[in-house]
């Protein structure tokens, strides 16, 4: 699978409990922080509910 790359660019704080948990999931930690994961139908699962908090590009 592809190699994407996903960047917290705006904060958790006052969003909803769900957001926040699937933003640790994702192992982000603050704005800014990048993490490097495979392309799986989960990992765009949780992407896509928390599309307005973070950036992704492909490597």
């Amino acid at each position: 699978m592809a190699k994407i790359r996903i960047t917290q660019i705006k904060s958790v704080i006052d969003r909803s409990e769900r957001q926040k948990k699937t933003i640790e999931a994702l192992g982000l930690k603050r704005i800014n922080h990048s993490v490097e994961v495979e392309a799986t139908p989960a990992i765009i699962g949780m992407v896509r509910k928390v599309s307005h908090l973070v950036a992704v590009e492909a490597i």
